[in-house]
């Protein structure tokens, strides 16, 4: 209700129309404000012009009482007086959506309202639109989707259209801000002109990024093909320089690691030429059987004692079933030629590793240990600390510590590897004496780990 009586309202007075007139435009106004306008403004003496579309009118135009417009204006206000105190008592009454929006033009039969019209601020239904786009006197209107504010489309300042845009502020402005407001004397350019110059400058930018995009991808699939081709030359490099370093390290330790002496060795051991590796003999099989897989005094010693400072040495055990690797004060002279190795058992002058099918027990004198060890062994590290009486046992390979005996002896000590018996070639695989020397460049930490 409030539209429709916002169009019989004159825009000058912003009262209901008294004597309206109709100009060629199609503004409505009273006749006593039109006159005073132009009165005012002196325009006697030059055109005539709306003032609220400022179309340029005949100077003989000729004004007269738009009656219509008058019968309904008297309607209105006549029907506002009578539904008044109705509407009082019944409140109960539905009431229009606040969201729909009606026709300004249709006053007897509200029509939904599609459109705006900005120079003329009414909202217009279909058939209204199509007129407005076909008179000639309103083809110049701007007509936008319908909108229940069409101030918010306008000029703040001015109240008129936006047609221009401001270059200078990137802002839409209209004439009146060019002309004498904030804009004055800036760079301006009509509104559509500047909408399509930026819209081409966002789809140019578009273009751009898109083609930054997809150098960008090429760009990354080459580097992860660089990355893959690296990642496996570094492996390559890596097992060749670990393969290079092997070899260095078995020559070195050739040279270097003292042999095994074959006075102390049981008969049914045999001693590798180069006194590095010892193994079980092969026995008839009735004998083999015999022989329990486990006896200390299969043992043999290194030609090579300690008495005093830090040494390490290891032993490559690789997957042997059964082993029993340690240190002791030596043999016990004895009468007899076969006497050399009979002492060589666990007793309290040993401290050893004992391995069968992946348990480990540490062993001495009576006393027998079971070892929580995770990854089996295949090598074996033994450190000796006389300074601190400690005797420790590694896992050389990752220098995890297994174990570590308090040894409080003013005796030498002699590494004692014993390979244990075989059986049907199961336990035939050698023990190698791989590795001693003086680490003075390094020490254990408290984790158990060789720095």
């Amino acid at each position: 209700m409030g539209t429709v009586e916002e169009t019989l309202k004159c825009p000058v007075c912003q009262d209901f129309f008294t004597d309206p007139v109709t100009l060629q435009c199609g503004d409505d106004f009273c006749l006593t404000c039109i006159q005073a306008v132009w009165e005012t403004d002196g325009l006697n003496e030059g055109p005539t012009f709306c003032p609220e579309c400022q179309i340029f009118l005949p100077s003989d135009l000729t004004l007269e009482i738009n009656s219509s417009l008058q019968t309904k204006v008297k309607d209105f206000t006549t029907n506002r007086l009578s539904t008044a105190p109705l509407q009082a008592t019944s409140p109960s009454r539905e009431p229009k959506s606040p969201s729909t929006i009606h026709c300004d033009h249709c006053i007897e039969t509200p029509s939904v309202a599609v459109s705006t019209c900005l120079t003329c601020d009414a909202s217009l239904c279909q058939a209204h639109t199509l007129l407005h786009k076909q008179r000639s006197v309103l083809r110049e209107h701007t007509v936008v989707e319908v909108t229940g504010d069409p101030l918010s489309l306008k000029c703040r300042e001015h109240r008129d259209e936006l047609k221009l845009f401001c270059m200078e502020e990137r802002v839409p402005v209209c004439c009146l801000c060019v002309l004498v407001g904030v804009h004055k004397n800036h760079k301006a350019s009509q509104l559509h002109e500047a909408c399509a110059h930026f819209k081409g400058m966002l789809e140019t930018t578009m273009n751009q990024l898109l083609k930054r995009r997809s150098e960008a991808e090429l760009a990354i699939k080459d580097v992860e093909s660089l990355y893959t081709q690296t990642v496996k030359s570094a492996a390559d490099f890596r097992e060749r320089i670990s393969d290079k370093y092997n070899r260095i390290r078995v020559v070195l330790d050739d040279l270097s690691s003292p042999a095994l002496d074959s006075k102390t060795a049981h008969p049914k051991l045999e001693i590798a030429p180069d006194g590095k590796q010892v193994h079980w003999r092969r026995l008839p099989a009735l004998e083999a059987l015999s022989l329990q897989p486990y006896d200390s005094q299969y043992s043999v010693l290194a030609q090579e004692s300690f008495a005093s400072g830090q040494h390490y040495w290891e032993i490559i055990v690789q997957e042997k079933p059964y082993w029993l690797i340690g240190v002791t004060t030596g043999p016990v002279k004895k009468d007899g030629p076969s006497q050399s190795s009979s002492s060589l058992r666990v007793n309290n002058t040993s401290w050893c590793i004992y391995h069968e099918d992946g348990q480990y027990l540490v062993l001495h004198d009576t006393l027998e240990k079971q070892l929580a060890v995770r990854k089996r062994v295949r090598k074996l590290g033994i450190l000796t600390n006389f300074q601190k009486g400690e005797l420790s046992f590694y896992d050389a390979d990752a220098m995890t510590l297994l174990h570590t005996f308090c040894v409080q002896c003013t005796e030498p000590l002699y590494p004692m590897l014993n390979p244990c018996i075989d059986v049907n070639g199961l336990n035939r695989q050698p023990l190698t004496l791989f590795r001693i020397e003086d680490p003075w460049e390094w020490h254990v930490n408290t984790d158990g780990y060789k720095e």
